[in-house]
């Protein structure tokens, strides 16, 4: 689809930033500076056409300076064509690649072939670039990221004709032999030759003892080799900066983690990857944050208190037995000990990715998370914006003001439960080593569903994501929305967060926005599911839509969708009478669903409940293009940039919240 508006957000992160001494302020720029050069990597993994087309736009910049007006001139093309690449190009820069991060689609310029080819006449280098992505840049199909085939594509699985049925097989040898997936990618040579690419500096398989050749599985006779040295150079450009961060790092942790970090870049073992996460989440409420932000200091205090006070929330989750003794009251699919994690409210200098989500829990290996802890990340200046930002048009105008008033501090604290308590809690069944589990396997834990003892757990050597699969980051994603969803009602809860009967914005209100939100994402969800393949683009949307689902279903009228096909509307309804009677329950009794299923591996029964939840027919179709048409400009977002003087200290420079100030933006980090 061609793009044709967008909404742009500059991240301000100034008054944040001044704060900081001159230390922390030389640590946050090679922090940043070593995500932007990481930019280089996303644009591969995007599509293999992304790091040329933003070689085109910046040398496009180059070329004229910036001055865009002089290009009008000059090339004796209109400005109303000039603006709409540059529509393309800042929400190119924004998604770091050609497909949009939240839905994985692609999205094309809004101009001619004839415009591109004048704009390519600027230079010779230009010229070239434009020669390399002519087609590219305009196809359709592909429409989404996907496995390979006619309508969608990947940079994961190279080489022609790659099948399901390969990946899965030379997945299996990955597995088999130890090695994580996540900085891997596969390459068809042949039938039956396959090569891993491993990202890392070092080109040796013999610095963490793998060998350079393994076997098919299942008697197929051909090789699975192991090539390192997959994005050789933008790793070194990353592990320089990171290495002059050391230097400025504020304790040891920070320099243990950075010394991890640079280890496993160099040769390429996750398992060094994952020892740094082991050490990250040690390192609790630190100025600067390594997902690189700023401490918003006024929150802090509050989410600490929250974080204190989780073991008593958690105890009124579905899966808890009230009155129960065993584990303080917990039960058995509960952790024994909460810890709470590391919680921050940032806002976020340097976010390189081509998704920006308001809110982040790491690591995401349940493992360590379970073993080790985790922390939580509130990113502020996203979140703002997203408040700020033109909404589907999903509520009745005569609530619409209301809507908009009570949204953001709905949202922030939906999220922040999302978070904390949705990512934080549970306990998984595991076979710990060869004989041992983590519970009594003869006397199982009752299973809650259907009060008999749980019949399956993760056997030895098995995970969550290794186990369900494609399911694996939407149920997850789901079952911490449900989690943040149904405790937005809870009175002493909400006192904690400053809202009572009497408050400016009530307790109430922050529960009845809440379940307005739950409509209205489920139907945005509607976007980013693809009629032609049946395919979800994004997980966030899934789970937002099998939440609707469950409320429209099970809710007993506490949230109904009305759909005028001739106007194209939508409008979502929500009986606040019903919330606490019929909405929280139904919310419980999914949200128990996901939990058990995810903690006793019971992959089929999650597969078709939540495949059935999340099913898209019938009206469901109609209400999908009633979206469509309604659907506001995607949100782009222009940051910061920091610059090393020839002193040794370092300034700070934002940029106007327009398309050529996201271009500028780019242009001048220079990666």
């Amino acid at each position: 689809m061609a793009v044709k508006e967008v909404q742009v957000f500059r991240l301000g992160v100034a008054t944040q930033f001044e704060r900081l001494t001159e230390r922390e302020k030389r640590y946050a720029h090679h922090m940043a500076r070593a995500a932007w050069y990481g930019a280089r990597i996303v644009l591969q993994q995007v599509s293999p056409e992304s790091p040329r087309i933003f070689d085109f736009i910046l040398e496009l910049h180059r070329s004229c300076a910036g001055d865009w007006n002089a290009l009008v001139h000059e090339l004796d093309i209109s400005r109303e064509d000039l603006d709409r690449f540059l529509i393309y190009a800042a929400t190119f820069l924004s998604n770091v690649g050609n497909y949009y991060g939240s839905g994985d689609q692609k999205f094309v310029p809004g101009v001619d072939v004839i415009f591109l080819e004048n704009l390519a006449t600027k230079s010779p280098k230009l010229t070239d670039l434009y020669n390399d992505i002519a087609s590219s840049i305009i196809a359709i199909p592909p429409y989404s990221l996907g496995y390979p085939s006619n309508t969608t594509q990947s940079s994961y699985y190279l080489g022609d004709g790659i099948t399901k049925e390969e990946i899965s097989m030379v997945s299996r040898v990955l597995e088999e032999n130890h090695i994580f997936p996540e900085n891997t990618r596969i390459r068809k040579i042949a039938d039956n030759e396959f090569q891993v690419l491993l990202a890392s500096v070092l080109e040796s398989v013999e610095t963490y003892s793998l060998k350079q050749t393994y076997r098919l599985p299942d008697g197929k006779d051909g090789p699975v080799t192991l090539v390192c040295g997959d994005y050789s150079e933008d790793m070194r450009r990353m592990i320089s900066e990171l290495s002059d961060a050391v230097g400025c790092a504020a304790n040891d942790h920070q320099r243990d983690f950075l010394q991890l970090c640079i280890d496993s870049f160099w040769t390429g073992s996750l398992g060094t990857y994952r020892d740094s996460l082991r050490v990250w989440v040690k390192d609790k409420a630190p100025r600067i944050e390594n997902i690189f932000g700023f401490v918003e200091p006024y929150q802090t205090a509050l989410l600490a208190r929250l974080a204190e006070n989780s073991s008593k929330f958690i105890r009124r989750l579905p899966w808890v037995i009230p009155g129960s003794q065993e584990n303080a009251g917990k039960g058995p699919f509960e952790k024994e000990l909460f810890e709470p994690p590391d919680f921050s409210s940032i806002h976020t200098l340097a976010y390189c990715s081509s998704i920006i989500f308001p809110g982040i829990n790491l690591p995401n290996y349940n493992d360590i998370r379970q073993e080790e802890g985790f922390k939580n990340v509130i990113i502020a200046n996203r979140m703002v914006a997203e408040s700020q930002a033109k909404q589907y048009p999903f509520i009745d105008p005569s609530e619409e003001e209301q809507f908009r008033k009570h949204k953001f501090p709905a949202y922030y604290w939906w999220v922040v439960l999302h978070e904390l308590l949705g990512h934080g809690s549970g306990r998984m069944m595991v076979e710990t080593e060869k004989g041992k589990y983590n519970f009594d396997i003869n006397n199982p834990p009752i299973n809650p569903i259907d009060g008999k003892p749980v019949s399956s757990w993760y056997k030895l050597g098995q995970t969550w994501t290794g186990q369900f699969g494609d399911l694996a980051t939407t149920v997850d994603e789901c079952r911490a929305e449900l989690v943040g969803a149904y405790l937005m009602d809870d009175p002493e809860l909400l006192e904690l967060f400053g809202f009572t009967a009497t408050s400016e914005i009530t307790a109430d209100d922050l529960t009845y926005n809440t379940y307005q939100q739950l409509g209205v994402d489920g139907l945005r969800g509607l976007s980013n599911f693809n009629v032609d393949t049946g395919k979800w683009g994004q997980a966030h949307s899934r789970a937002h839509f099998a939440i609707l689902q469950c409320l429209l279903l099970d809710g007993g009228g506490v949230v109904i969708v009305t759909h005028d096909k001739q106007a194209k509307s939508l409008r979502v309804h929500v009986d606040r009478s019903k919330i606490v009677s019929h909405g929280k329950p139904a919310l419980g009794r999914m949200l128990l669903r996901l939990h058990m299923y995810r903690c006793t591996a019971d992959v089929v029964a999650c597969r078709t409940y939540y495949e059935g939840l999340s099913k898209v027919e019938g009206e469901h179709i109609e209400w999908r293009q009633a979206v469509l048409a309604n659907k506001p400009p995607p949100l782009v977002f222009v940051h910061a940039n920091t610059f090393l003087n020839a002193e040794g200290t370092v300034t700070l420079k934002e940029y106007e919240p327009t398309v050529e100030g996201i271009i500028q933006s780019w242009a001048e980090r220079n990666v």
